[in-house]
């Protein structure tokens, strides 16, 4: 069989969406419409990331039922993309699937004057899931290597500085139980340019709009190229990124859907064995008038 159409009828999303890291990126040669591996269509794909959604629901429930036996697992979701890709869309319409109680949701906005005076990973460390729990950046620590790099807000030598450090962090973090999910929302210009301008023509989406919008879009080639530095320099066996296409919304949620279910499978949380005799407290219960 040929390679081509043995990638096809590979059963893992994981093996078509990850980014080898280490070589050199061209996003430009990634299609933002393509729909990998996906359903055939919108109604198809709508369906199933709804049957994904029962299938995560339950282990999650596994995983943070194990955390109570001693379990230290952990996952994080890390979603990063361009103004529009739907960072918030994926939370709302995958995580929303999801048991809450279970989920540590953290949407990363400008650092605050607290936050500056600190290390760049200090925000991210107080944020990261506790044993069981399943973790959510919208946005993350690589708006320290992407914004700061396009903007000019750290010298270069410290930017540089920061992959190497992101490496380790996330090093310590597999090492110590978490399974990182990083996953890059892959827009085109043109997409987001019709998502902007539904947020300019639609008065209940005005809220969403910011005018720094159109000014990081004037920036696009160069957010485009700290994207690929920063995909390059820190995808790690450990740690991959995963290139998600993010034209069509529907393939987003199954994706990212597909791709924490494989993930979680992997990790086959199982539920802890009582610590009591539950025949006997069945039998008091019964007892009872």
């Amino acid at each position: 069989m040929a390679q081509k159409d043995k990638k096809k009828h590979s059963t893992s999303l994981r093996e078509r969406l990850r980014l080898p890291g280490g070589e050199p990126l061209d996003l430009s040669r990634h299609d933002a419409a393509a729909t990998p591996g996906g359903p055939d269509g919108k109604t198809a794909g709508r369906a199933a990331t709804a049957r994904i959604g029962e299938r995560l629901a339950a282990l999650q429930e596994r995983l943070w039922a194990a955390s109570t036996a001693g379990d230290r697992r952990r996952v994080l979701l890390v979603l990063q993309g361009m103004d529009t890709s739907g960072k918030g869309g994926t939370v709302k319409h995958v995580i929303g699937l999801l048991n809450p109680s279970g989920c540590r949701i953290t949407p990363f906005k400008a650092p605050t004057a607290e936050e500056r005076a600190h290390p760049f990973l200090w925000r991210v460390e107080k944020a990261l899931p506790l044993p069981g729990e399943l973790g959510i950046f919208d946005r993350s620590h690589y708006e320290d290597v992407l914004i700061a790099r396009v903007r000019g807000l750290a010298p270069a030598t410290e930017i540089n500085r920061r992959y190497e450090q992101i490496n380790r962090f996330e090093k310590s973090l597999a090492d110590t139980g978490t399974t990182l999910i990083k996953c890059f929302l892959h827009i085109s210009y043109e997409e987001q340019r019709r998502r902007l301008l539904k947020r300019l023509d639609e008065p209940e989406k005005h809220w969403k709009f910011a005018a720094s919008d159109i000014d990081d879009r004037a920036l696009w080639p160069a957010y485009q190229e700290a994207y690929e530095i920063a995909m390059e320099r820190c995808g790690t066996s450990y740690a991959p990124w995963y290139l998600v296409p993010a034209d069509r919304k529907w393939y987003r949620n199954w994706a990212v859907s597909t791709l924490l279910l494989e993930h979680l499978e992997e990790l086959d949380p199982r539920y802890p064995e009582a610590d009591f005799d539950v025949a006997e407290f069945r039998k008091r219960l019964l007892g009872q008038s």
